[in-house]
Formats: C-alpha cells, sequence, structure tokens
C-alpha cells in the first residue's frame, strides 16, 4: 500500500514538473532573446543562457526552485562592459561568464552566504529600481524605431523622448500592439503563456508590415542569425582576464543577491532554511557551463523561480525538462524565432523593467529613516548615471561609509546610581567630575574606530574642580574595543591622574582586556584598577563602587 501511494504521488510530481518545466522553457525563448538583446550582444547569447545556465545550475543549487539565467540586471552590466573593445568581443562574453562562474563557486565553497547579512538592502532597492528604469529606457530605441544621442541610457532616452519625430511608426505600432498584448493576456487564464502569445503575435504583425506593406520592423534575424544546432564548447581568452575581472565581481555580487532574494522568496516545499552557499556553487557552475556553451553570464531569476513555481512544480527536475523544451525549439524552430520582432522583444522587456520597480519596498525603506533613504537614494542615481559595475561598487561603499557614521553616533555613555535600598538607575553623566566624586559609567554600542571621538566627547571632563575622584567604566557586554578608544581612555587616566583621581576599569572579555594592554591603559592605571566581571551580574561593579567610595572617604577626611 505504502510502495503504491508513493509512486502515485512520484507520478503525480512528475506531470506536475513536466508541466511546468514545458511553460518555463517556452516561455525563456523569447525571454532569452530580450536579454541578450538588453545586454547589447547577439541575442542568441541571451538564447543559450537561459538554456545551459538553467541545465548547469539545476542540481546544485540550494533552491529547488531557483531558474539560473540571465537577469535584466546582469545584462546591463554586461552592456556597460564594453566588450567591443575586445579583439574578440564574443569570446570576451563568454570568458565574462565563466570567470562570474569561477567567483560564485569560490564564494560558495569558502561559505560566502553568511556574508549577505552585511549587504545593505537600501542599496539593493536602490540599485534593482534603477535597474527597472534603466531597463525601460533603454528599450525606447527598440520600442520605437527611434534612436536618442547621449553619453548613457538615462540622456539617450531623454533626447529620443524631445524629437519622438524619428519613431518609426510601423516599429512603435508592433510595440505597442505586443505590450498592450501582454498587459492584458497575462491577466487571463493565460499568464505567463500570455508573455508568448503576445511576442508572437506581435511578430506577426510585423511579418504582415514587411510583407504586405513593405515597411521594414526589424526582426532578430536582421540583427543575428539563429542557428538550428546546439553550440560546440568553446575555451576562454585568458587575455582578457584583467579587463574582466570588475566586471566579473559586480555581476556575481548581484547574481549572488538575487539568487538570495530567491530562495527567501520562492522556498522549498519541505519548509527548511536554503544554504545560501549551495545555492552559490548552483549558480557558479551554470555560469561556467554557460560561458562554454557560448552564453551570457547568468544569476538566480525571481521572475523565472516564480513562474516556475507557480506552475505547480515540486522538484528541480522539471528545470531539466525546460532545458530540453529549450533545446528542441531551437533545433527544430530556428526559423520562427529568427523571425521574432525587434519591438515586440522590446515591449516584453519594458514589462520586466516595469515589474522589477517595487513601490512598496521603496516606501518601506525611506520609512526607515533619513540614513537607509540616502544610501537608497545615492545607489540609485549612480546607477542611472554611471556603468553598473561602477554603481554596484561605489553603492556598496557608500553604505559601508554611512553605516558607519550612523553606528559611531550610536555609541551612549551612561552613568550608573547606586541607591540606599539596593536599586539601581541610569542616567546621562555629569558634565563634569567633581571633587571628591565616584563616577560609574556604562557605554553602549559598538566600540570600533569611528566612535572613539563620540566616547570621548561623553566622559565627564577634568577641571580644576576635580579632585580625589575616581570613574570606573564598566565594560560589560563589550567583546571589542579598538585601540583608537584605548587611546581615548589612556589620555583620559593621565587628566584625571593629573588632577589627583583614578580610573577603574571593569572587565569580562579575554580579548578587550589584551586591547587595553597592548593599547598601554594597564600599565597607567596599574593592575589593581582592572578588575575582572564575574557571571553574577552587578556583584563585581558594586564592590568596586563600595571600594572606591571608601578611599575618597578615607583621602578626603570625611
Amino acid at each position: 500500500m505504502i510502495t503504491r501511494a508513493t509512486g502515485y504521488l512520484r507520478g503525480k510530481s512528475f506531470r506536475k514538473d513536466g508541466v511546468a518545466g514545458l511553460v518555463l522553457g517556452i516561455e525563456s525563448v523569447p525571454d532569452g532573446l530580450a536579454s541578450g538583446l538588453l545586454a547589447g550582444v547577439n541575442p542568441v547569447s541571451g538564447l543559450y543562457a537561459y538554456l545551459f545556465g538553467m541545465a548547469g545550475a539545476a542540481m546544485f543549487t540550494g533552491s529547488s526552485f531557483m531558474a539560473v539565467q540571465a537577469t535584466g540586471a546582469m545584462a546591463l552590466i554586461v552592456s556597460d562592459t564594453d566588450l567591443a573593445s575586445r579583439p574578440d568581443p564574443d569570446r570576451a562574453l563568454y570568458t565574462l561568464a565563466m570567470l562570474t562562474g569561477v567567483i560564485m563557486l569560490l564564494a560558495g565553497l569558502l561559505k560566502g552566504g553568511r556574508l549577505l547579512r552585511f549587504v545593505p538592502t537600501a542599496v539593493m532597492t536602490g540599485f534593482v529600481t534603477a535597474v527597472g528604469v534603466n531597463i525601460v529606457l533603454g528599450q525606447l530605441a527598440n520600442f520605437t524605431g527611434g534612436v536618442g544621442f547621449g553619453d548613457n541610457r538615462l540622456s539617450r532616452a531623454l533626447d529620443l523622448l524631445l524629437n519622438f519625430r524619428r519613431f518609426d511608426l510601423p516599429t512603435l505600432i508592433v510595440g505597442l500592439l505586443t505590450l498592450g498584448l501582454i498587459l492584458w493576456l497575462t491577466r487571463t487564464r493565460l499568464r505567463s503563456f500570455g508573455l508568448v502569445v503576445a511576442v508572437a503575435a506581435g511578430s506577426c504583425a510585423a511579418w504582415l508590415l514587411n510583407e504586405l506593406a513593405g515597411f521594414a520592423v526589424p526582426v532578430v534575424a536582421d540583427i543575428a542569425e539563429v542557428p538550428s544546432s546546439l553550440p560546440l564548447p568553446v575555451l576562454p581568452s585568458l587575455d582578457d582576464v584583467a579587463f574582466l575581472l570588475l566586471p566579473a565581481l559586480s555581476l556575481a555580487f548581484v547574481g549572488l543577491i538575487q539568487g538570495a532574494a530567491v530562495s527567501a522568496g520562492v522556498p522549498n516545499t519541505d519548509g527548511k532554511p536554503v544554504d545560501a552557499s549551495r545555492d552559490f556553487i548552483g549558480q557558479g557552475v551554470g555560469n561556467l557551463v554557460a560561458g562554454l556553451f557560448r552564453g551570457m553570464p547568468v544569476g538566480g531569476s525571481m521572475s523565472a523561480s516564480g513562474l516556475y513555481a507557480s506552475a505547480g512544480a515540486r522538484t528541480r527536475f522539471g528545470l531539466i525538462i525546460g532545458a530540453i523544451v529549450m533545446a528542441l525549439v531551437i533545433l527544430f524552430a530556428s526559423g520562427p524565432v529568427s523571425m521574432v520582432a525587434m519591438p515586440s522583444l522590446a515591449a516584453l522587456l519594458i514589462v520586466v523593467g516595469y515589474e522589477t520597480i517595487k513601490p512598496a519596498q521603496i516606501r518601506s525603506i525611506a520609512g526607515t529613516g533619513a540614513f537607509q533613504t540616502s544610501v537608497m537614494a545615492v545607489t540609485f542615481v549612480l546607477t542611472l548615471i554611471v556603468p553598473l559595475q561602477f554603481a554596484v561598487i561605489i553603492g556598496v561603499g557608500v553604505g559601508t561609509i554611512l553605516f558607519v557614521a550612523e553606528q559611531s553616533n550610536r555609541l551612549r555613555v551612561r552613568q550608573i546610581h547606586f541607591e540606599p535600598d539596593g536599586r539601581r538607575r541610569e542616567s546621562a553623566p555629569g558634565a563634569t567630575v567633581g571633587a571628591n566624586e565616584v563616577i560609574v559609567l556604562q557605554p553602549y554600542g559598538s566600540l570600533f574606530f569611528a566612535s572613539a571621538p563620540v566616547l570621548e566627547a561623553q566622559l565627564p571632563k577634568v577641571d580644576e574642580h576635580t579632585g580625589n575622584a575616581a570613574v570606573i567604566l564598566r565594560l560589560r557586554g563589550i567583546d571589542h574595543i579598538g585601540l583608537s578608544h584605548v587611546e581615548v581612555l589612556t589620555r583620559y587616566a593621565g587628566e584625571l591622574a593629573a588632577a589627583r583621581s583614578s580610573l577603574e576599569v571593569i572587565v569580562t572579555n579575554d580579548r578587550v582586556l589584551a586591547h587595553l594592554r597592548i593599547g598601554g591603559l594597564v600599565a597607567v592605571i596599574g593592575d589593581d584598577h582592572v578588575h575582572r566581571g564575574t557571571e553574577w551580574l552587578g556583584d563585581t561593579v558594586r564592590s568596586v563602587q563600595a571600594a572606591a567610595a571608601q578611599r575618597v572617604r578615607d583621602e578626603s577626611g570625611a
């Protein structure tokens, strides 16, 4: 009975995976061509990337539903890489995919998935939003048949829109027809198949305009020859590695982040967390296979993965079926593929670009405060006006700098007061250290180098009224202290000593104590003024405070 039930479930799962793979494979044909178009390379390279990237990664990713294909963000980075300047641009493209794969594979083997938590969400939101805008702007020429002039996509798009007389009317008609059909058909029972039907209908309209009316609506065959066979392997160009290293790093970064979003947005059916490092390995293998078989760089695609899961997939086997479907289309339907209209592909990409923009996420980031909003805005603007491989690196750098600045400003020093009934309370420290006074201070926050000036500014000042006093610095809960902070405390201890007062420190962490010794503070205040905290909360600080208070009373003669 159990065997029969298991066989039924496996058969049902196989059928569902087969249907999902068929849907994904058919829909990936126009998508693959569109990605190649977006990257400014031979559209067939996008087709090969979808086929071999998906097949290569299918069995290695941690996520069962991750479809590894060329994404819009990665295609734009490829477009900005200036492959045309290389002696063999096509081979440089394949080398870029393989180099990206090597970086992703190394990141996975070194367990780099743990580093994803350090990537600011605001950076990726600004980047992805600008990518969506860039995709739309970058397709206006193919959508309208006109040409814009300028140094970047933004300026070229503005120039084209301001000079709309350059539009080619038949091309624009095909683009608008396809766009309208996509918006309508994807809301019917066809859903994702509506994309394929819309592109096919637009391409048929282009053929009618060209054949019957003598117009020249561009098609894929006008810019590339679609082969009717699968490609032979190609070796990378080692001479191009140095030139391609920065864009490969940017591609790997974007692909890995988008892959993490896929794992979070399309979880496995067993509900277990996905190993991000294994996803890195899968995407790395996908890029190596895609580059080896003449494809462009690939990464985890949220749209394709969502389509695959929503089509009823149960396991990763359907991804292999999807790749087989694509291979069959290339082998037996290269003629129809070559007649796909360019404005139809542009319309498809415009929809993809528009759906990339997530207003809810933008509002969420903006609602967290000026810091996150600034990071998002800076990354967005940079992505619009500079090549994407530089925008990614600069955006992460700006986010890191602003994060350090924000964390340094979060350091707070509080003064602990001991009440007669045994309770303790905290308050802001006084402005100065008085005469015959015992002050217990507790810092909260990260004591890394940038916050040293903040710590120094919050310590009570030593002035002419200070004398016979003790300041106790309690470092419980602090597991790291920068040498810049040790220098601040060493100066502070010297100022107190000059005023016949002392600094004492309570430490619970061995590494913190080691840094205090290395920085010279222990040598200045003496080992007898360094106290070790215990597992009993409050015991050490009470005893140190009581001893200091008794010493102050004795020396003051009170």
